[in-house]
């Protein structure tokens, strides 16, 4: 590609091209109910769940530049605190399974 050209696709075409997939995200931990049928019990669970908050429209280069890193950073520190949530909760979730678990040969 020629320079000129070049500058025309990284300046004009492609923040065009980006902005579709610019979203803002963040993920929190998600609890739901399992049945354990060795247990005979009814457990919780947590896993993560992606959520999206915000869509980033109508930018120019560097604004998109700045919001991009931005939602990357959320995205990255909501994984980071939310993991460490869902490790713990299914922790206490798992001593709590065990605590109520009537496996048959009890």
């Amino acid at each position: 590609m020629s320079a000129n050209l070049t500058r025309v696709f990284r300046h004009r075409l492609l923040p065009w091209l980006a902005v579709p997939m610019l979203q803002s995200c963040i993920v929190v931990p998600h609890t739901f109910e399992v049945y354990d049928p060795d247990c005979r019990v009814v457990s919780r669970r947590m896993d993560l769940q992606a959520v999206q908050i915000a869509s980033i429209q109508r930018c120019t280069n560097d604004e998109c530049a700045v919001l991009v890193v931005a939602a990357a950073a959320t995205l990255a520190a909501s994984a980071v605190i939310s993991g460490s949530i869902v490790v713990a909760g299914n922790v206490v979730y798992w001593f709590e399974k065990q605590g109520h678990c009537k496996r048959e040969s009890e």
